[in-house]
């Protein structure tokens, strides 16, 4: 654990482990996590450049991959950029994992534990794009203070992003999408991109699909495309 960040009070409330991994999936995780993890530094902060074999021409940062098709694709399409996943349920670290083996992909790092702490140790304007795909809305009044999206998150955010970096939201429930909007859009660092609300409704060519988004159509819910750039 770094010696200057103290996590102590700090709780996560997602669940890190599903269904008994198969033989495949543990062998990824005994194997090619521990070359792909990142570990924290000890004291000061972390470049993130420095992660990759290659010097990156951005940094891409998604909290909360879910199964990973979205970092994976992004990786697959954007050879030049560096992508760091932050995800602690080990189920759907294995399927990323499964997708970076089969591609070949030297462009993708994962942080399996809490994003805030990884957040913590990143430098200053050291982030391009950040990705926060259907998250858990946490539906429940008395559980709100449990989303990631609440004033000091965003202000850290905002202290990582370059300026024009973009932050991309989605979700596909009423709660969160008004919570997220009336929280960034009053935000004095985030400007909202949006030119009408088919803009919003329609996801961007290059915004790969998640089993989350298919999972909100088949059931009849409408997925909105949040995109925020730092002033």
């Amino acid at each position: 654990m770094p010696e200057d960040r103290d996590f102590e009070d700090r709780r996560f409330y997602g669940r890190r482990k599903g269904r008994p991994l198969r033989k495949g999936q543990q062998q990824l995780i005994d194997t090619l996590l521990p070359l792909l993890a990142i570990t924290l530094p000890e004291a000061g902060k972390l470049d993130p450049r420095s992660l990759f074999p290659h010097n990156p021409a951005q940094v891409w940062l998604e909290i909360g991959f879910g199964g990973g098709e979205h970092l994976a694709e992004q990786a697959r399409a954007n050879r030049d950029v560096g992508l760091i996943g932050c995800e602690v349920f080990l189920n759907g670290i294995a399927t990323l994992l499964a997708q970076v083996s089969a591609s070949g992909l030297d462009n993708a790092r994962l942080y399996p534990e809490d994003a805030r702490d990884i957040l913590d140790a990143l430098p200053d304007g050291s982030l391009d794009r950040v990705f926060l795909l259907f998250p858990d809305p946490w539906p429940k009044r008395r559980h709100a203070d449990r989303r990631f999206i609440q004033p000091a998150n965003l202000d850290l955010l905002a202290r990582l992003m370059k300026p024009g970096a973009e932050f991309r939201v989605a979700s596909d429930d009423p709660t969160y999408i008004g919570w997220a909007l009336a929280h960034l859009v009053r935000h004095a660092a985030f400007a909202w991109t949006a030119r009408g609300p088919a803009d919003w409704r329609v996801r961007p060519p290059d915004w790969p699909q998640t089993r989350y988004e298919s999972k909100a159509l088949r059931e009849g819910r409408q997925p909105v495309f949040l995109r925020f750039t730092r002033r």
